[in-house]
């Protein structure tokens, strides 16, 4: 692994407002682009996907591809408002426990440990409602250098979780504990989600429009084809705000 392979990107507040310009900057790199190619380094490539990409025109390349299935369930959304994640995954299986167990958590320690700078938690829960993430979870995904975590499940600690750096992707808010009810079963092996098969090193990416799964053996294609797309899509809205009409534009460019 790479150190640095992912990059942490939780809102960016350059106002003491706190308002995220993340997409006005990504509109303003596309339109001076600094990337004309995807870098083949593992830190400049994921740099590029943060600047000028995003999940509705990554998962546009994916379904021309034929992968018309990446995305995680619409439920699993961003903590707060802008935040943006991209990195590599860490696919955690959780299962379901019943009552007081000889190893509260399982092996939920061991996988925060194993967590690598840059590395996205990524978890599947079971059936059972609960609390998969808090704030000493948070603490320690950015001790190690995670790019943040993503739930098939729930969070709890929400203003705390809020108040820190770390983008987290869940279902919401759910206070109650996993202690006698969950156990992490395993991590870095291959887990699904909503149908969509997470394995370790998968790139995650995850904004306000949710978050997809891009496998590992495809990234180089569909990260090519993104950002060409992206930079005809930008070409479209400056054409359109010069004057030219929806459908000569749409003709023209053939993106929309």
């Amino acid at each position: 692994r790479e150190e640095g392979a992912g990059l942490m990107t939780g809102p960016s507040r350059p106002d003491p407002e706190g308002r995220n310009t993340h997409r006005d900057a990504s509109r303003a790199a596309v339109s001076t682009p600094r990337w004309t190619s995807v870098p083949s380094n593992s830190v400049d490539r994921l740099q590029m996907v943060r600047d000028v990409l995003h999940t509705s025109v990554v998962g546009d390349v994916l379904d021309a591809l034929g992968r018309a299935h990446q995305f995680l369930p619409p439920g699993i959304r961003s903590l707060r408002e802008g935040d943006v994640v991209v990195g590599r995954a860490m696919p955690v299986l959780v299962v379901d426990a019943f009552g007081t167990q000889a190893k509260p958590y399982g092996l939920l320690p061991e996988a925060l440990d194993a967590l690598a700078p840059g590395d996205v938690y990524v978890a599947r829960g079971g059936r059972t409602p609960v609390a998969a993430w808090g704030e000493i979870m948070t603490v320690a995904a950015e001790t190690r250098g995670a790019a943040g975590a993503v739930l098939d499940g729930f969070h709890r600690d929400t203003p705390r979780v809020r108040a820190r750096d770390l983008p987290i992707f869940s279902a919401g808010g759910y206070g109650q504990d996993a202690a006698i009810r969950s156990v992490v079963a395993s991590f870095r092996e291959p887990i699904e989600i909503g149908g969509v098969a997470v394995r370790s090193g998968d790139l995650i990416v995850g904004d306000d429009d949710g978050v997809l799964v891009l496998p590992h053996e495809i990234e180089a294609e569909v990260l090519e084809r993104a950002l060409e797309k992206a930079l005809t899509e930008n070409r479209v809205l400056d054409a359109i705000a010069d004057g030219m009409s929806a459908t000569e534009a749409f003709q023209t460019y053939g993106v929309f």
